[in-house]
Order: C-alpha cells, then structure tokens, then sequence
C-alpha cells in the first residue's frame, strides 16, 4: 500500500510529522511505502536527523503551504502546488492508495469531494475519531469538525459509515448507534436532531439505540 501523508499540515509540521512517521515505522515490521508532500528543504533535514530509511519513504516537493484560516476552495484552486493539493493529486492518479492531513479540514473536504468524488450515494464526507470507553473498550464519534452544518440525511448516512468502520476496522459486531442529544427521551433536540430521530429508527442498516 501507498499512502500520502501532508507533512506541512497541523501543528509543529514537519517536525511532529516526522516524528510521527518515526513510530509508525518503529511499529510494524511491514510499513506502507508513504508518499510526503511538502517543503523538500525543511522535510529531508528532519528524516536524517530522526533516521528515517530513505527507502521507507518518497518526498514529493510541494512549496505551497494551505493555511489554517485560508478559504479551502479558493486555496486549492490558486495553490495548485500546495502539500494538500499535490496530495490529492497523487490520490486521483493512483500512485497512493490514501491521503492524510492534519491540517485545513476545509481543503480535505473539498479535496475529497472534487478530486477524488465520494462514493455513489454519500452525500458528504465525515471525520470519525476513537472514544475510549469507561470499560476498556472503544467506540466511533462522528462528525467531530468537518461539517458546521448538517441535514437529518447527513447525519443518518453518518450513522451507516460509522457503523461500518466500527464493525471492520474495530472488530465491533453488531456496533449500537446512539444520536448524541440533550435528553434521552424521543422528541428531544433541536430541529436537526427531532429530524434525524425517525430516519435512524427506520434504518435497518443499523442497530439505533436512541438518544444518548
């Protein structure tokens, strides 16, 4: 496998960046061969001084840094060499298999929406992040910072994706989806969440437990 991963994204870039890359490759005897996109002059620097194999990785030069506050849309049409566009870049071309950013959230949106498209029938895409569990275990949150606004649709096709990873990538069988709420009870929430309510309920795709 071949996996992109932005390494002007996110805080302290490149160098939390290398270090992350550093433990990956400390932790598995099989690495994906990872393609970095960003400043040549700032990452090679970094990989010797953490001695990362030069054959475990593959620097794509990228001089264009997408800021934090920029506007996605506008940055990535006039940053055409930025870490995040020539990532995408190397998505849509098939030369990696994933692309991975820490960084303006809004790019990556409009990045996966019109370089690479989403599946037939998402609607949007979503970002997932681990919950640890207070009884060891783990679960799914979603969205947690792609989409400031949402249809009852989103949510519910949310639930769907959400529960998919849970089951092949956490080894959850039958993971439950709770729509996280004011109260418990039906009926409660905003107009959003009364909407979302009868769609999940409805979905026999999913095992819906309610409000949580």
């Amino acid at each position: 496998m071949n996996i992109g991963l932005d390494m002007m994204g996110g805080d302290f870039a490149p160098q939390e960046a290398v270090k992350g890359i550093r433990l990956y490759l400390s932790a598995t005897d099989a690495p994906a061969m990872l393609f970095l996109t960003g400043d040549e002059e700032q990452i090679t620097p970094l990989l010797k001084e953490n001695d990362i194999p030069p054959e475990k990785v593959r620097v794509i030069h990228a001089p264009q840094v997408i800021g934090m506050d920029e506007s996605p849309t506008k940055a990535l049409k006039e940053k055409q060499q930025s870490s995040i566009a020539v990532g995408f870049h190397l998505l849509a071309t098939g030369k990696t298999d994933a692309f991975i950013s820490a960084g303006n959230t809004g790019a990556m949106l409009v990045g996966a929406m019109y370089s690479i498209k989403a599946i037939e029938g998402v609607q949007r895409p979503t970002i997932s992040a681990v919950l640890p569990k207070d009884n060891g275990k783990t679960g799914l949150i979603l969205d947690v910072g792609l989409n400031a606004d949402c249809k009852p649709e989103h949510l519910n096709q949310f639930a769907i994706l959400g529960s998919l990873y849970a089951k092949h990538i956490l080894d959850i069988p039958n993971p439950r989806v709770g729509l996280l709420n004011i109260g418990e009870e039906e009926g409660k929430g905003n107009l959003l969440a009364q909407a979302a309510w009868p769609l999940l309920k409805e979905n026999l795709e999913i095992n819906f437990i309610g409000n949580i």
